[in-house]
């Protein structure tokens, strides 16, 4: 069986020992696409552009983000062959957001900082939601003494992570070539430049709600922030709603644990490993194993 990856290898004094900073490249990317979108989404719209966007945005966030990304690569709660992590993790470039070692920089600094009695607000989404989401597109958290994160060698050392590592932002540009190719200018504006607007808002928005006081069955220890699971919204996020339930148990590839929580993330990667494309699908840990854990419901 796997064994949790613990990338952190040297802890700073505090996750509140810091200040936001904008962080420009980010800056002029996300606002960049969201611009674009705006300006001329309206004009370029047709029914089949629409479509285009729906069918892109939904299945690049369930199968790269969801999947690829967050429950494979960052939190290995199964093991894929050679080729289909590659695939996984291609997808969830195309997303848009970053490369696969800025995601794993990205999430695992918020996880080690929400897993601490306190942190900044950048971490623990507490300030408002504008506030909040104005930070997430735009800054980054500039630590006085910063935490060191050592991804492990299966990952930094694959050539096709590195490569996609040092030119995410480019293949958008042969996503859009594609679709100009299938559908002109509409094709490029909704499946490119709507789409990563609306996939990287759209996490963070999910990401705020879900960090802020709502149902849950456990309570994690010790931890400055507490997830909610938000009812009603399995079916959009890809199971990834079930935020209070992940944040208990991050080994499980399954995140919808209770019944009526719907998980078509957990449901495409049960579909993988009928086909032989994934194994050792893990799910929450024994009871025997959550003295970390308060049942709270």
């Amino acid at each position: 069986m796997m064994e949790p990856v613990k990338r952190i290898i040297e802890d700073s004094d505090s996750p509140l020992d810091g200040e936001v900073k904008y962080d420009f490249p980010k800056l002029i990317w996300n606002l960049g696409f969201i611009i674009v979108a705006f300006i001329f989404a309206p004009s370029t719209f047709s029914l089949s552009a629409f479509l285009v966007f729906i069918l892109l945005t939904y299945f690049s966030l369930l199968i790269g983000h969801s999947v690829g990304m967050h429950r494979m690569m960052i939190h290995r709660t199964f093991r894929s062959h050679l080729m289909t992590k590659r695939v996984l993790i291609y997808i969830g470039v195309l997303v848009g957001m970053s490369g696969p070692f800025g995601i794993i920089k990205i999430h695992d600094l918020r996880d080690w900082a929400q897993r601490k009695r306190k942190c900044h607000d950048f971490f623990s989404h507490k300030a408002s939601y504008f506030q909040d989401i104005w930070w997430q597109l735009t800054s980054k958290f500039e630590f006085n003494s910063a935490p060191k994160i050592e991804i492990e060698s299966e990952i930094k050392d694959d050539v096709f992570l590195r490569f996609c590592e040092r030119t995410w932002r480019w293949h958008q540009l042969g996503l859009g070539i594609v679709l100009f190719y299938l559908g002109d200018w509409p094709f490029v504006v909704w499946g490119v430049f709507v789409r990563v607007a609306v996939s990287v808002v759209g996490h963070w928005t999910i990401t705020y709600f879900c960090h802020n006081p709502g149902p849950g069955t456990w309570k994690v220890k010790n931890a400055a922030v507490q997830a909610s699971n938000i009812r009603g919204l399995g079916l959009i996020t890809y199971g990834e709603c079930w935020h209070n339930n992940h944040h208990a148990f991050p080994e499980s590839a399954k995140i919808g644990l209770e019944k009526g929580q719907s998980d078509p993330s957990w449901w495409f990667i049960i579909l993988m490993k009928k086909l032989g494309l994934v194994y050792d699908v893990r799910l929450p840990r024994s009871k025997t194993l959550r003295d970390d854990l308060d049942y709270v419901n």
